[in-house]
This record gives C-alpha cells, structure tokens and sequence, in this order.
C-alpha cells in the first residue's frame, strides 16, 4: 500500500526505495541502528549481545540477542534481502543453541556487550533494573526462547513456515523493514507482519484450541487429577488440572504463606501462558470469551484490598512445570497425581 505525505493542496508519493540502493549495510548500518533502538521491532527488550556465538562446535553467530521483560532470550536475526533467505530455519538453530543459557552467562555476555558499545554500566544490576528483580532468580530466567525475525520482505515459504511452526508452539514475529524515500530524507517504515496485531489475541486462542484438538484426536488428552498438601496435611483432594493454580493460590493465602514478594511470584507467573493472577478489569475480551479466566463467578483471591481471578489453561506439560516451580518455591507444598495420570 502506498504512502503519502500530506500537504494543504495535495498527497506526495512516498517513493519505495531499498537496502542496497541507499548503499546501506545489514551490520554496520541495519543491525547498528535497531541495536540501539530494539523498540522499533521488539518492544520491552534489552540488547545484551550483538554477533553472540559462544556455542561449543559452531562458527555461528546471533545476529542481536536480547531478553524480555519475562525474563525470556530474544534471538533477533536481520536480512536485508527481499526474501528473507532461510532465516527461520537459521534462527531456530540459535534458540535451540541459547535455550539453555544461563543467568550467569548472560550476565557474561552483557558485560561483553557494555564494554564493546563503551556503556559505563554493572551488567547484573541493569539486567536486575530491567527485570524489576530484587536479586537474580535463575529459576525464572530463560523458560523460553523468542524469536524476531526482521527484514526487507519475507517470501512466502518462510510466512507459511512461521505460521506453522507457530501453530506448533513456538513464538516467532515477523517484521517488515521497508525504506522510503522522501526527497533528501530516508525513512523506515516498520511493520509487524506475523503475528498481526490487531489478530494477536485471536491467533492465541486458536492455537490453544488446535493443540486441544490435536491431544483429543490422538487419544493423549489427560484427564488425570491431582491432591495437593501443606506440611503434609491434605488441603484439597482429586482437583482437576484446571484447578492447580487456584488451590495452590488458595493454600498458600490459607496457611499465611504469601507476602509481597510471593505476591509477585504469583501474579505474574505465566506457565500456562496466561498471567496467573488478574484482576477484572484486566482481563481481556477473549481471554474472557473463552473462559481463562472464571469471570461469572465471584473473584477468587483477594491480597491487600484488591480482588483476582486465577487463570485456568493448564495443559499436563505447564501443570508439571508450575507444580515444580510451586515446590521449590515454597517447600511446604507437595503435589500428588491421581490413578490415570499420563
């Protein structure tokens, strides 16, 4: 779609220009810029490494590597190509390769960084501010691994590819980077492709529905249940997994085991996808829509005057994960399974 300036009389054609036209490079130039201004693709993320390839084995470096507010790795690949080349297959290489990383190495290879972009920076105590933490929590940090993808134009094989593959599970974002030029003046008009935007909530859902379908189909879908106990003593007995983040938020506020910073620890947890804890207003429409979180009842949690619903996505593998998260947390709980667990 064309762009225009506007002026009193008339509409002046944005002309489309390119990369290699405007003689601009995709590291020095491309890939120096975004570094400091990571924003424009991938909001709320701190660049904390630029060329990273400290694989064993391997010759191969990540373009930009960042973390997010949710303490998740950020792998940014750039092309400056009008196809995007095999990108996507190159930057799951990197996830997988930084999928394990640890708080320590990042702190490492942001040192590295500061040091090379002459940043009179503590690496730990920025990526502390960043994260909002107190201390590091290395338990929180890097449960997943994101993926940015940007460039001139992506072909279609790679958008069916990135589609797929997040219908799989994974999160990868497309952004198009498209100069224009305007008599002297070289702008950049940045634009997210994959996952669109305004579709963003929707796409969410219907994923969540096809792994539902997925797990129904194949016959896998666990209908198992489970016990929970506190100091050993039974507090809630044969729940379904719907239900593991409300009683555990149920126990812990029973037993006077939640103070600010277990508060924290438990409103924005998202294992399951979904922040545990919301408030009504909070919720969206189509988090409302499919009931992730039980709107028609009354709120469930209530922590220094302010009332909370509990989300309820659990599928059996983030039900283990929070389950082992809420036990190292707080040693006094304990998870049981039901007979049929899977």
């Amino acid at each position: 779609m064309a762009i225009y300036q506007l002026s009193n009389d008339e509409l002046v054609s944005v002309e489309t220009t390119s990369f290699e036209v405007e003689q601009l490079k995709e590291r020095q130039d491309i890939q120096r810029l975004l570094r400091t201004n990571i924003a424009a693709i991938s909001e709320e993320t701190l660049v904390i490494a630029e060329e990273y390839g400290h694989f064993v084995d391997s010759n191969r470096r990540i373009d930009l590597l960042g973390i997010d507010k949710n303490a998740n790795l950020v792998v940014i690949e750039l092309k400056r190509d009008d196809d995007g080349g095999h990108m996507e297959l190159q930057a799951i290489r990197y996830a997988a390769m930084v999928a394990n990383l640890t708080w320590e190495q990042a702190v490492s290879a942001y040192g590295d960084f500061l040091t090379q972009t002459e940043q009179d920076l503590d690496a730990q105590s920025s990526l502390l501010d960043f994260l909002g933490w107190d201390s590091p929590q290395e338990d929180d940090f890097g449960k997943e691994v994101r993926i940015v993808l940007a460039a001139r134009n992506f072909s279609k094989e790679i958008t069916t590819s990135v589609l797929w593959l997040n219908d799989m599970g994974l999160d990868i974002t497309c952004v198009r980077l498209n100069p224009l030029r305007l008599g002297e003046r070289l702008l950049l008009n940045v634009e997210q492709i994959i996952p669109l935007p305004e579709a963003l909530d929707y796409q969410i859902e219907v994923r969540h529905k096809k792994r539902e379908e997925r797990a129904a189909r194949s016959g896998s879908k666990d209908r198992s249940v489970l016990s929970l106990f506190v100091g050993g003593e039974l507090f809630e007995k044969d729940f379904k997994k719907s239900d593991v983040g409300l009683f555990t938020v149920l126990a812990l506020a029973q037993n006077n085991l939640i103070d600010e910073d277990a508060f924290q620890f438990l409103r924005h947890n998202k294992t399951c996808s979904f922040q545990l804890l919301k408030k009504r207003e909070e919720i969206k429409a189509t988090e409302d829509k499919y009931k992730k979180y039980r709107t028609h009842l009354e709120p469930e949690f209530t922590y220094q005057g302010q009332e909370y619903y509990v989300a309820r996505n659990w599928g059996l593998p983030n039900t283990k994960r929070f389950m082992e998260e809420i036990q190292n947390r707080f040693s006094s709980l304990r998870f049981e399974w039901g007979v049929g667990c899977l």
